[in-house]
């Protein structure tokens, strides 16, 4: 026996599997509610250390002891390449060094999604 008749469910029509993008979203316990910036209004003061990494290199204690003013330390990117932007040492985004002014700035060109 096939579970429809064991359900006794009415068969679907097109109109059943439409969607109304214009209709608000209903979840089975009830509608979903819409999240905006002033429900994070509690911890927009909470201070987060935010990073740019450029690169990155090994290089032996001795020799990291001799570096001086003007010395190159070569660093595993290529120019051009994205930079790495973390927040609380979590890593949040991929971006691009840009200047503002007479500043340096990062520009996010992707954002990372954790997986948890």
């Amino acid at each position: 026996m096939s579970q429809e008749n064991d359900l006794n469910l009415p068969p679907l029509s097109p109109a059943d599997l439409s969607f109304d993008h214009n209709a608000a979203s209903v979840a089975r316990s009830g509608p979903v509610p819409i999240k905006t910036a002033e429900d994070l209004e509690q911890v927009f003061d909470v201070p987060v250390t935010v990073s740019a990494v450029l690169g990155s290199s090994r290089i032996a204690v001795g020799d990291l002891l001799q570096i001086g003013p003007g010395a190159v330390l070569e660093l595993d990117r290529r120019v051009g390449e994205a930079i790495d932007i973390f927040v609380n040492e979590r890593l949040v985004a991929r971006g691009e060094v840009v200047v503002v002014e007479d500043r340096l700035g990062v520009t996010m060109t992707e954002i990372i999604k954790a997986d948890r």
